[in-house]
């Protein structure tokens, strides 16, 4: 099987790569975007045996520094054989 980690600061956490991303696009000229936060995507193929609360456990050990980002887990799709 197949998830998805979205990983994203807490609101009222500094986002230093956020804003230098939001700066970058401001000078390349794009206009509107009033904010920007940067997040990671973990991508994880564990087999069949493994559920949701495994997957829990590694984010809280390993994956999120709970402290200061939130994650959220999504099913990918079944592994490929």
């Amino acid at each position: 099987m197949k998830y998805r980690i979205l990983v994203t600061l807490k609101p009222g956490v500094l986002d230093p790569q956020g804003k230098a991303i939001h700066h970058a696009l401001e000078g390349l000229g794009f206009d509107g975007v009033e904010d920007v936060r940067a997040g990671k995507l973990i991508e994880l193929e564990v087999a069949d045996s493994v559920g949701q609360p495994e997957i829990e456990e590694m984010c809280r050990k390993l994956l999120a520094n709970t402290v200061i980002e939130n994650f959220r887990i999504e099913a990918a799709e079944p592994a490929r054989a």
